[in-house]
């Protein structure tokens, strides 16, 4: 298994495809397989480059290390995966937590980036729309947080219930890939810490990148509004709202995904 020697501990990464880099940050308490729906199809036209996240699965930490679980902590490990695989610059796609990070990484290292990708998420601050206090309710931790019920009650809120319906093998997919894919409870901790405190607004129109803002229609966990706050403060971005699309919208509605990334990230400016 590949690992990048970074300076406090051995970053689990996958490097898949060749031609221009596109590195893909996962959501919250997720890891690579949050891109079992992506890797293929992206791969065809770019070298795709996924990890695991300090302290997640195969990126293990040493327990001193747990409160080294920041936004920015994250995007520096970006910034050394890149080095370590001689890659100068690279385009960015982050989802929800991923995007906390994508942006953290476009405003910390604007020369090591080629486009952004921000995937259902927000720039926090004053203006931020948070979910109804039900969904907020299932990302609490509690002790039987790793369970196989919690991680359920965990990812249920992400999808739709049209695709529940209609799709539960794939929802129990995406479930049991967590299960794998362990998540301390510090870790876990850490990262939701971070999410609650993060905020960009005041800086993100600093940002002078392509970007490309993507939402759902129908996501309750980082509501429409967080993307049209994104499409609103970054000078050079464009928002795509895709009809019917959850917070997991990337696994419910993947080709309809990729092809825009791709065409995307391929477009000649």
């Amino acid at each position: 298994m590949p690992f990048a020697n970074l300076k406090d501990f051995h970053l689990y990464y996958e490097s898949t495809g060749a031609g221009e880099p596109l590195i893909l940050i996962s959501g919250f308490a997720s890891g690579a397989w949050n891109w079992f729906k992506q890797i293929e199809d992206l791969a065809k036209y770019f070298r795709v480059i996924t990890f695991d996240p300090r302290g997640v699965a195969r990126s293990e930490i040493s327990e001193d290390l747990a409160f080294t679980i920041s936004i920015c902590a994250i995007a520096d490990d970006v910034a050394n995966l890149l080095d370590e695989l001689e890659i100068e610059k690279a385009n960015v796609l982050g989802v929800s937590f991923g995007g906390f990070v994508a942006q953290k990484f476009a405003l910390n290292y604007p020369e090591r980036l080629n486009k952004l990708i921000l995937a259902c998420t927000s720039c926090g601050g004053k203006n931020h729309v948070a979910p109804a206090p039900e969904v907020l309710a299932a990302f609490a931790p509690n002790k039987n947080f790793n369970t196989s019920e919690r991680i359920r009650k965990f990812m249920r809120p992400a999808f739709t219930n049209e695709f529940a319906a209609k799709n539960a093998a794939e929802v129990e997919k995406v479930c049991v890939l967590r299960e794998q894919n362990v998540v301390p409870e510090k870790v876990y901790s850490q990262q939701l810490y971070s999410a609650t405190i993060f905020d960009t607004e005041a800086k993100i129109s600093q940002i002078k990148a392509e970007t490309l803002i993507l939402t759902g229609d129908s996501d309750v966990v980082v509501p429409l509004q967080n993307s049209m706050n994104l499409s609103n403060l970054i000078p050079n971005a464009q928002l795509k709202i895709i009809k019917g699309g959850s917070h997991m919208f990337f696994i419910e509605q993947a080709e309809e995904f990729n092809k825009i990334v791709t065409d995307f990230v391929n477009r000649k400016s």
